[in-house]
């Protein structure tokens, strides 16, 4: 029996699952992180762009390239490993360097990546970072450390993976334009769970920086829809009160539910990506499973204190926007009925007089063939009374009363005559 035969994509899909795995970190070490995204139309940019501009990097360093239309690659660049990743709006690089520099997050850090290669890069940073990751020093030292690193007032700080590792970051871009992020590992942990932490935290602020893209785009929506709910009240004032022709109401109205509708559909794809990218943040968080270190508040803290509210604000306006299109296209299906109620009355108004008319018209025609009945009557006593005027002699009577005695049955066969030719028509 001939073996059964493979899906073209099985391997494809097995393999996908397995295709981005975690990196393995020594300690101490540095990881530098860059996303890039372009600036508009980032779903359907032109990829190749994307690959095209990490095998300068590499050509640069004489490292081997990944296989063509390759959406991920891993591989050392001089003394460094890259990590190389392509998403559905934005690429990411991830440089590992064993070892520390001297001066905890040195912009000098982030030369890894050179300037003209930057430049040329087929979008904008959409965030970059420092992490630093070195042994856990005793607790007074941390809290100095942490002190010196991070702004006091913006610092998450927590133990992480059972205590494993201690992960700190502010959130804030320094100076240099970086994150500044920092893993301090206790002895015994394996370098793969120090890896693991590391994209963690990665991945926490990329995802974090790319859902804050719906939240300004629903503050640059605000007042277009403002505006779209107040003349929408304002029509529906007007159907109230009737002042204003249906027609024109209904003109305006069904403006109005079009472009509530455009908004939506153009935004679509942006509250789709925010909702996502919000799922992962706080999936991301939750496999830290934090515990709070002396008293400071955690990532999921911070989160709950100053993303989540931008959060709530996406979905809000999306439902907002979405209620509004709801009432425009309920607003306009009112305003249709009115106008179709009022254009029945019309209609019926117009029935009766067509058949006031229609009976007005069966009199004049039936008193027009009673004059026409006298008319014929007339003219054909006439033609009677001059065919029987010889015989008039004959009988010894009038010419008078010959006509006389002619005139009832001529007019009785001429209103026989219009009679059967009105029922022949009918």
């Amino acid at each position: 029996m001939p073996p059964i035969e493979d899906h073209p994509l099985r391997y494809q899909l097995a393999n996908e699952l397995h295709a981005r795995p975690f990196p393995s970190l020594e300690v101490p070490s540095t990881a530098v992180f860059l996303a890039i995204k372009a600036v508009e139309n980032a779903v359907s940019r032109d990829r190749s762009g994307d690959l095209a501009h990490l095998l300068e990097l590499l050509d640069r360093h004489g490292a081997a390239h990944p296989r063509p239309g390759a959406t991920h690659y891993s591989g050392e660049i001089g003394r460094h490993y890259l990590k190389w990743e392509q998403h559905a709006e934005f690429v990411t690089y991830t440089v590992f360097t064993n070892g520390l520099s001297v001066r905890p997050f040195d912009p000098a850090e982030f030369e890894v990546f050179p300037e003209d290669w930057l430049a040329r890069a087929p979008g904008g940073r959409i965030t970059s970072a420092l992490i630093r990751v070195e042994k856990r020093p005793e607790p007074e030292v941390l809290r100095e450390s942490l002190k010196s690193w991070f702004v006091p007032e913006s610092l998450a700080v927590s133990e992480v993976l059972d205590g494993d590792v201690v992960v700190a970051t502010d959130f804030r871009i320094n100076p240099a334009g970086h994150m500044r992020m920092a893993a301090l590992v206790s002895p015994g942990t394996g370098a793969r769970r120090v890896g693991r932490v590391v994209q963690r935290l990665c991945e926490i602020e990329t995802y974090k920086a790319m859902s804050m893209l719906g939240y300004e785009r629903v503050r640059q929506m605000g007042g277009q829809i403002a505006e779209i709910e107040g003349r929408l009240s304002r029509m529906m004032s007007e159907i109230a009160g009737g002042d204003t022709p249906a027609e024109e109401v209904l003109d305006e109205l069904l403006q109005t539910s079009a472009e509530a509708e455009n908004m939506l559909a153009k935004n679509a794809f942006r509250f789709g990506a925010t909702e996502a990218y919000e799922a992962i943040v706080n999936q991301r968080i939750e496999v830290l499973r934090e515990v709070r270190f002396e008293g400071r508040q955690t990532f999921g803290e911070f989160m709950m204190r100053r993303y989540d509210p931008a959060m709530r604000t996406v979905a809000s306006t999306k439902g907002r926007l979405e209620a509004l299109a709801e009432r425009a296209m309920r607003a306009g299906e009112l305003l249709r009925t009115k106008v179709d109620v009022a254009r029945s009355a019309q209609n019926q108004a117009l029935l009766e007089s067509m058949d006031r008319r229609a009976d007005l018209q069966l009199r004049l025609q039936e008193t027009v063939e009673g004059l026409s009945v006298v008319a014929i009557s007339y003219y054909a006593v006439s033609l009677a009374a001059y065919l029987l005027y010889p015989l008039a002699g004959m009988l010894g009577i009038s010419k008078g009363l010959l006509t006389a005695g002619v005139t009832l049955p001529v007019v009785f066969a001429v209103w026989l005559m219009v009679r059967r030719i009105r029922s022949h028509v009918h």
